[in-house]
């Protein structure tokens, strides 16, 4: 059940941050969440996508548990903290699991928890490693999550709550330097296990071999037609970026 409830929220829910540049606030509150992504039936990024599906599973009996990551970025350097929120999901069987619907191009099923050797998935092939010690020479419990072999995030396995993610969607949506800030994208997995995503003007249509399509779309009609048609939000209106508000 778990494995079939993660795929059909990648295929169903997309992942997009489109709020940042329609000026709309993000808020990390159960009742906003569900507004949003079930009421308006709009996406999110990883804190409102991992959070709104934490609270699905929860709802269904499994054991759910927030976990904080920071994302690795250009040369191997780490973000802030607070910078991504996965899921630990329990299942009655015993079993430890790595969920995440909320980072992009990851994996279609959810990760062994406890599993050090390769995952082979539809989105790659993925390892869960033990971190080491950090730059100050500190060990701790932290691991690392690598697709094809290159690191994605480091992971806390320390639980937190929604709301200790609020200073990391801030940062996120307002900084000059956030991507996120910077830049629109919106992306779903697709039936046949490929992907389809709107960055800006530019559809681009991954086949499951990794083939890629890209066109840009021309007029604002066309846009919103792809936001409506491929993805299931309607807009009154394209959104253009904003770039970072905030400071760093």
């Amino acid at each position: 059940m778990l494995r079939e409830l993660h795929l059909r929220h990648l295929r169903a829910v997309p992942f997009e941050n489109l709020s940042i540049h329609l000026g709309e606030e993000i808020v990390l509150e159960e009742e906003h969440l569900l507004d949003k992504v079930v009421g308006a039936r709009r996406g999110g990024f990883c804190y409102e996508l991992n959070g709104v599906f934490g609270m699905l599973l929860a709802a269904l009996g499994f054991d759910v548990v927030l976990l904080a990551a920071r994302v690795y970025g250009d040369e191997g350097r780490l973000g802030i903290p607070y910078d991504h929120l996965a899921l630990r999901v329990g299942t009655v069987d015993g079993g430890m699991w790595l969920a995440d619907v909320g980072f992009g191009a990851h994996s279609h099923y959810p990760l062994a928890f406890e599993e050090r050797g390769e995952q082979r998935d539809p989105g790659g092939v993925f390892r869960i490693v033990e971190s080491g010690p950090d730059k100050a020479g500190v060990a701790g419990t932290d691991l690392d999550v690598l697709i094809d072999g290159k690191r994605q995030y480091r992971l806390e396995t320390r639980p937190r709550v929604l709301g200790d993610f609020v200073a990391g969607a801030w940062w996120h949506s307002t900084s000059p330097v956030s991507h996120f800030a910077r830049s629109m994208v919106c992306s779903l997995v697709t039936e046949d296990g490929g992907r389809t995503t709107l960055s800006g003007r530019t559809l681009t249509v991954t086949a499951p071999d990794g083939k890629r399509e890209a066109r840009e779309l021309g007029s604002d009609e066309e846009v919103l037609t792809a936001y409506r048609e491929r993805f299931g939000i309607a807009l009154d209106h394209v959104p253009t970026v904003r770039g970072g508000t905030g400071r760093a």
